[in-house]
């Protein structure tokens, strides 16, 4: 049977190199513990002394004995059992930092502690991602819904309604059935173009009547171009019949406030059409030597109003005797 060295309790009384140990004090004030662990701070910075007394299996007492000296030199009066429970404390590691192992949540943790390094960085790209989302939403995202919605809005209502209205204001206009057919077409090409969702085509329907009824709504009167250093009438010799020149007076359109419009006309010679201010009218040659004779007499034409457009109608009518054709280049 093997003798046990029974362990000592911790000591209460040190007198004469005697170590008297006694039970545990059942509550221990916060100076013992704070003395405790400067007890054992003390006995690791003397390393010597712990690796010749405590790894050489010396007796406790004499190790006490010895911090006893320690604290009273520093004029520092410690008990013994504060002294015993330091010396437990140093066995038992109580005191020493053990750091945690490797995980997510020491991961987590150091990642917090430095959160004065990153903080600020992600604060700032979360709030600039937030200035721009907002500004995404209010200056492009929801400018873009509020002019779909719009859009709608009118190729469902607005576009139609227009169309409707400007057929009938025009047909109300009209005199005659050539012009209610040329409303029909432009109407039915605005409605089409809304059934496909087109606005740009519907728009575009929607001028070409505003025009109509433009036209139809002016009056002015139609006449010679009568200025210096400007055509009043010229000749052109077609190459397919040298012997047969057609003739034109040169026009314009003037209103009742003698402003000069522009007026729509189709060219005989290139089959385009276009707005112009000033444009030819054919007409037989007799008419044509009248009108170089009267400018001839004095350069200014006596008669130079030859025709009037009233409301309601696309095209002048003449006073004088005219041939098809106009033409707006020379």
């Amino acid at each position: 049977m093997t003798d046990e060295k029974p362990k000592p309790e911790p000591a209460t009384k040190i007198d004469n190199d005697e170590v008297v140990f006694d039970a545990p004090k059942s509550e221990q004030t916060l100076d013992d513990v704070l003395i405790a662990m400067d007890i054992v701070d003390t006995l690791r910075h003397r390393e010597q002394l712990v690796l010749g007394e405590l790894d050489a299996d010396a007796r406790e007492k004499e190790l006490i004995l010895r911090l006893k000296e320690i604290y009273t030199a520093q004029g520092i009066e410690v008990s013994d059992e504060t002294l015993m429970d330091g010396v437990k404390a140093l066995e038992e590691n109580r005191f020493v930092y053990t750091p945690p192992k490797p995980s997510w949540k020491t991961k987590l943790a150091k990642i917090y502690i430095k959160r004065d390094k990153w903080l600020k960085p992600v604060t700032g790209s979360i709030a600039a991602l937030i200035v721009a989302s907002g500004m995404w939403h209010f200056g492009v995202s929801q400018p873009q819904k509020a002019k779909a919605e719009a859009i709608q809005t009118e190729l469902q209502n607005t576009i139609p309604d227009q169309l409707a209205l400007l057929r009938t204001e025009i047909q109300e206009l009209a005199e005659n059935d050539r012009i209610d057919t040329r409303v029909e077409t432009y109407y039915q090409d605005g409605i089409d173009a809304v059934k496909d969702g087109d606005r740009d085509q519907a728009l575009t329907a929607i001028s070409a009547l505003n025009l109509l009824k433009g036209d139809l709504e002016e009056e002015y009167t139609v006449r010679i171009v009568s200025r210096p250093n400007e055509y009043s009438g010229l000749f052109r010799i077609p190459d397919d019949a040298p012997q047969r020149p057609n003739y034109y007076l040169i026009v314009e359109a003037v209103d009742g406030a003698g402003r000069v419009l522009e007026v729509p006309v189709s060219s005989i010679e290139t089959q385009n059409a276009k707005r112009v201010k000033i444009w030819g009218v054919r007409v037989p040659k007799a008419e044509f030597d009248r009108v170089a004779a009267d400018k001839k007499d004095d350069s200014i034409i006596q008669f130079s109003e030859i025709g009037k457009k009233e409301k309601g109608h696309l095209t002048p009518d003449f006073t004088i005797e005219t041939l098809d054709g106009t033409i707006f280049s020379w």
